[in-house]
């Protein structure tokens, strides 16, 4: 998400990093650097033109205050108009109102919107506590309704009844009575869509919202189409009362302008986007945290959060005490292997890092890293239970065995096991440590 454009922009803060003052020729230089990064990254003439100007006028005559960077100075200026050109504040679900909270997708063919409704469910129901009813609507799309029933059943959300041969705005009628009756929080609509707006798809969807009064009309669309997204998204604006926009793909190679330019032009929010194909690969779009990924700060909340998510702290206090011991066995070493996994791996959590811009192109030849932590996993659940936990029952016919099962070698097999009595060794240094004295010896460094 952003990679080529964030990596651009601080390329370009690097340059000037260290200058005492913003000179006119450096501001130049710069701007229109990132005007061009701008512009290369898919964001209209008129929102790149604006976004110059503004960071030129906070700029300009300013001197940079005391231990601060003139090149710190602009990254500030230009995070701070980022934040402004994505919408300032994190938009969310208005949940002010009586159950059912209805929400209604809509959005062209193909762009995923299907799938986004089963991603929300499964947020709202996981993060937010709701209690969800998932609907389809499209009576068009050959297997649509089957696919959403199948989303919901993965995420063991409830589906609605669905009978192809009712008008959609009955569909959704009959699926909101269900949701009053069934007490749901929050009622999802799967509308149809269409290979491209017309009339007729307008009209079904102004008629569904007479009938349920969505409390959110989402506009689901593919992050991959460039500016066309604000195009379509200004198309829907111009009939709906749209409350909010779900950027979809991306993950990919998307070059991120619809994101950069969709509140400038549109004055719609984006909500969410989705940023994988697994069903938990959505998120809340932050103005303030993407600014910050792009300017190369990192995002070290999200990641944060992330790891809460997936971390179990009961768990996580029993590994440690383990480690601190030296007492560290292959099932903790496959524990930490699978939380990384579920994290989305290392080039993931890079991504949520400061400066991960940088990292990337230093780890960008070292693809040998994901593949050794495969390679230990598949060691590891080659091994018997027995021998995960007591590692020193690995003799000579044990190690054959396991470089067999996990496709090998015995010199593999050899090298996780000389890792693993290394890190024991160096848990059980660190575990022996007084907490007291390395405290002393601290205020003593300092006061040297």
């Amino acid at each position: 998400m952003f990679e080529n454009f964030s990596q651009k922009i601080t390329k370009i803060f690097s340059q000037i990093s260290g200058k005492k003052f913003i000179s006119e020729d450096d501001l130049t230089a710069t701007l229109r650097e990132i005007r061009i990064a701008l512009l290369e990254a898919d964001v209209s003439l008129v929102v790149a033109k604006n976004f110059i100007e503004q960071v030129k006028n906070e700029a300009v005559g300013k001197q940079v205050i005391s231990s601060v960077s003139a090149g710190q100075m602009i990254i500030k200026i230009v995070n701070d108009e980022l934040i402004k050109l994505l919408g300032s504040e994190k938009a969310e679900i208005d949940f002010a109102s009586n159950p059912p909270v209805i929400l209604l997708m809509v959005g062209l063919q193909g762009a995923g919107k299907t799938t986004t409704s089963g991603k929300l469910a499964l947020r709202l129901k996981s993060k937010n506590h709701k209690k969800v009813l998932l609907a389809s609507l499209d009576t068009y799309r050959p297997a649509a309704a089957d696919q959403l029933k199948i989303l919901s059943n993965k995420i063991n959300v409830d589906f609605a009844d669905f009978d192809p041969n009712l008008k959609p705005e009955i569909l959704a009628q009959n699926a909101k009575k269900k949701a009053i009756e069934g007490g749901y929080d929050v009622l999802i609509l799967d509308s149809a869509g269409r290979t491209a707006i017309n009339a007729e798809m307008m009209n079904e969807l102004v008629e569904i919202n007479k009938k349920v009064d969505a409390k959110e009309i989402l506009l689901v669309v593919d992050a991959m189409i460039g500016q066309d997204a604000v195009n379509v998204a200004q198309k829907f604006k111009e009939t709906l009362s749209l409350t909010g926009v779900i950027l979809t793909r991306l993950d990919g190679d998307a070059r991120g302008g619809s994101a950069l330019t969709m509140k400038a032009s549109t004055n719609c929010p984006i909500k969410f986007i989705g940023v994988g194909e697994k069903l938990e690969d959505l998120e809340e779009f932050n103005p303030s945290r993407i600014a910050s990924r792009i300017v190369g700060m990192g995002d070290v909340v999200s990641l944060v959060e992330k790891a809460q998510e997936i971390f179990d702290m009961n768990e996580m206090e029993k590994t440690a005490k383990k480690f601190k011991q030296g007492k560290v066995d292959f099932n903790d070493i496959l524990s930490q292997i699978k939380n990384m996994r579920r994290m989305g791996g290392m080039s993931s959590i890079l991504n949520l890092l400061p400066g991960a811009g940088a990292l990337k192109e230093q780890l960008k030849n070292m693809t040998h890293l994901e593949k050794e932590v495969k390679m230990q996993e598949a060691l590891i659940l080659a091994m018997t239970k027995k021998e995960r936990e007591n590692p020193e029952i690995l003799n000579s016919s044990r190690k054959h065995r396991i470089a067999k099962g996990s496709g090998s070698n015995i010199q593999e097999v050899n090298r996780l096991i000389k890792k693993y009595k290394m890190m024991q060794k160096m848990m059980g240094k660190f575990g022996k440590i007084d907490p007291k004295k390395m405290e002393e010896m601290m205020k003593n460094q300092q006061i040297n």
